[in-house]
Order: structure tokens, then C-alpha cells, then sequence
């Protein structure tokens, strides 16, 4: 076979294949990386940002040539044919060009152990078109004008739940002392609990993400349901997947405003109004529990996607761990790296320690209150 010639190679106008997604930058560590999946085969790696530079380029209408004097111009030095050979090689061999052969998709796990005590269940054949039909279905409430005046409402909520702390801790008394309102509010809480996956789902679908997966996880006595979104990382802005993180814990807030309204206006009698207030705090704490920035919370991922990191927890330990021995190490890492972890170690112990003590005061409360 005969070899190309230097022009004919860098006359190769190289395309990724249909499916394949690239994330935005992402700091990881010291480093600054980008997270490439092929949807086919669902494997995934991370680059840096010169090796992005060069795949983002890769549209099919650029050639080598092109795309080497681009990077040139930004990097100020022009790669050699054996840079080249490896990057494609490697594109090639992961099948991420389209004339190259597609990946194997890896060998499906073994199907999770199902039993009476722990399992999975799928709730639907085809979960990404189950998802599109309820985004079609509450689309309008997904614009800023529908979205912002209940954000509105659920701060409002939220606000007059504070100032009644109180009546709210001892209605949650009231709820754990009767079976019958017990089981009534651990339903509806269940239930806010399934249109929280659902939320994450829809609003990914409405920022261009696929939904995996919908179905039921048991840990009895604990029945959940979850909800698989496969390419959060990839959604097109950091906004998206904040957005997407956070729909969950908005929709536990939204489900308790008409409870809210019943409770501060409607003339209800003392039971029904204890029963309420139980059912406002234990749907709250259940929502904003979420939004804690410990991983694998939703809170987590809004941090770590407003910081602008991937395994950003794990990061932040090794940087915190390097800068309290003064290592030469921790200087090398960007100071926007260094921001980062540093306001995310010191924030965690701060939140934590204010629910210990929102616990205790609730706790005090208990049993103080007549």
C-alpha cells in the first residue's frame, strides 16, 4: 500500500462521528479537561485543552491544514505529522471519526440482583420518548414567565415557613404521632418524590439531554424511583445542567404550594391546620436536603458545575491536603482552581454545622414546646 504524501495528509478533513458529545471545560484537579462520550458504545475520556482545540475542529469541512494552522496561531508552534498520527490513531481506534469503524459497545453488565429486600425495576420500555412526551405536554411552564413568578412563590413560601418554625416542628410532632396522617403524608411525600426524577428528566429533555431509564429502586423498606439522565455533563451551557440539577428539589417546593395556600388562608380547624403545617416542613426539609453540596446530592452537582469541575469533592481533599503542608504542588495549581476548592472546603463544614444545629434547635423545640 502505498504511503499518502504530506499534502494528500493534510488535505484529510477528519469529522467525528454523529453521537459523539464534548463537554465544556471542566477543571479536574490542577488541570483543565474536557470530557468526550461516544453515545454508540457509551464510553468516555477526557482530554486537555490543546487536544480539544483540534477535536472541536473536526467538522468534516477542515482540513489538517486548516485546523494545524489554527492551532498555531493560538499555541504558536505547528504540530509534525506524528502528533497527528496519534491523535487520529487514537480517535480512530475509539471509532470516532466517521471513517472509522464504530466502537464495540461493551458487554451489558450482568442484570442488577432483583429480590424482595433490593432491586431495580424498569417502569418503561422506552424511557427518552416517555420523557419527550411529558416535556411537550408541560413545555409552557418551562419559559422565564411561567418559572420565575413560581420561583417567586416558592421563595415567598419558604420564607413565611421560617417565621413559623415553630407550628411547623410542632405539626411534624402531630404527623408523627398519628398513624393514619402519618401514612397520608409519607404517600404524598413519596409522591413528591417521583416528580422530582421526573423533573431532572424533563428538564434535560429541554435542554437537549437523554433520558436513559425510568423506574423503580427498592432498599426496603425504602421504594424510590429514579431517573436516568445520561449526558448531563454534555448539555450545551452551564446553566442547562444547573437548571437540570436543581428541577428536582424546585418541583418538591412547587407540589407543596397548593398545601401552603390551604394552610395560610384557608379557615381550617386546628388538626387539619397541625396536619398541614407537619406536612410543609417535612416536604421542605425534604426538598432543601437536597440541595446540601454533598456529593451525590443535587446540591453536589449544582456547585460542582458552578465551580466548573468534575470530581470536585475529590479535588478539593487533595488540594486542602497539599496547601496545609505547604507542598510546591499546590502552587501549580490555577488560581481558579484554588478558588474553587477552597471556598468549596471551607463552605462544607459551615453547612453542616448549621443543620446540626437547626436539628438541635428543632430537637429543643420538641420537647420544650407544650
Amino acid at each position: 500500500m502505498t504511503a499518502p504524501t504530506p499534502s494528500a495528509f493534510t488535505a484529510y478533513r477528519p469529522a467525528l462521528r454523529p453521537g459523539v458529545l464534548v463537554s465544556d471545560a471542566l477543571l479536574h484537579g490542577p488541570a483543565t479537561v474536557h470530557l468526550i462520550k461516544d453515545t454508540g458504545s457509551g464510553q468516555s475520556f477526557k482530554v486537555g485543552t490543546k487536544e480539544h482545540f483540534l477535536i472541536s475542529r473536526m467538522d468534516g469541512r477542515r482540513s489538517l491544514e486548516e485546523i494545524g494552522a489554527d492551532y498555531a496561531h493560538a499555541y504558536g508552534r505547528r504540530l509534525g505529522a506524528p502528533h497527528w498520527q496519534q491523535l487520529l490513531g487514537m480517535l480512530g481506534t475509539r471509532g470516532l471519526l466517521t471513517d472509522s469503524p464504530p466502537a464495540a459497545a461493551p458487554e451489558p453488565p450482568p442484570p442488577a440482583p432483583r429480590g424482595l429486600l433490593r432491586g431495580t425495576l424498569r417502569l418503561v420500555a422506552d424511557a427518552d420518548a416517555t420523557t419527550a412526551r411529558l416535556h411537550r405536554a408541560v413545555r409552557p411552564l418551562l419559559s422565564p414567565w411561567c418559572t420565575v413568578p413560581l420561583l417567586a412563590l416558592v421563595a415567598v413560601m419558604e420564607a413565611v415557613l421560617a417565621l413559623h418554625a415553630g407550628e411547623l416542628v410542632l405539626g411534624a410532632r402531630q404527623v408523627f404521632t398519628h398513624p393514619v396522617l402519618l401514612l397520608a403524608t409519607a404517600t404524598l411525600l413519596w409522591l413528591s418524590t417521583a416528580l422530582h426524577e421526573l423533573a431532572h428528566g424533563v428538564v434535560a429533555r429541554h435542554h437537549g439531554g437523554h433520558v436513559s431509564e425510568i423506574g423503580l429502586r427498592w432498599r426496603l423498606p425504602a421504594v424510590i424511583m429514579y431517573c436516568t439522565v445520561d449526558d448531563f455533563l454534555y448539555l450545551g451551557a452551564r446553566r442547562h445542567r444547573i437548571a437540570t440539577a436543581a428541577a428536582g428539589a424546585v418541583m418538591n417546593l412547587v407540589f407543596l404550594l397548593p398545601f401552603f395556600a390551604v394552610w395560610a388562608y384557608a379557615p381550617v380547624d386546628d388538626a387539619t391546620r397541625g396536619a398541614l403545617a407537619g406536612l410543609l416542613l417535612l416536604g421542605s426539609v425534604q426538598a432543601l436536603s437536597m440541595l446540601v453540596p454533598l456529593p451525590p446530592l443535587d446540591g453536589y452537582k449544582i456547585v460542582a458545575q458552578w465551580a466548573g469541575a468534575t470530581g470536585l469533592a475529590a479535588s478539593t481533599r487533595t488540594y486542602l491536603r497539599l496547601a496545609a503542608r505547604r507542598d510546591p504542588a499546590a502552587r501549580a495549581y490555577p488560581r481558579s482552581a484554588r478558588t474553587a476548592y477552597t471556598v468549596y472546603g471551607l463552605s462544607v463544614p459551615l453547612v453542616v454545622l448549621a443543620l446540626a444545629a437547626a436539628a438541635a434547635a428543632t430537637i429543643h423545640h420538641l420537647f420544650t414546646a407544650g
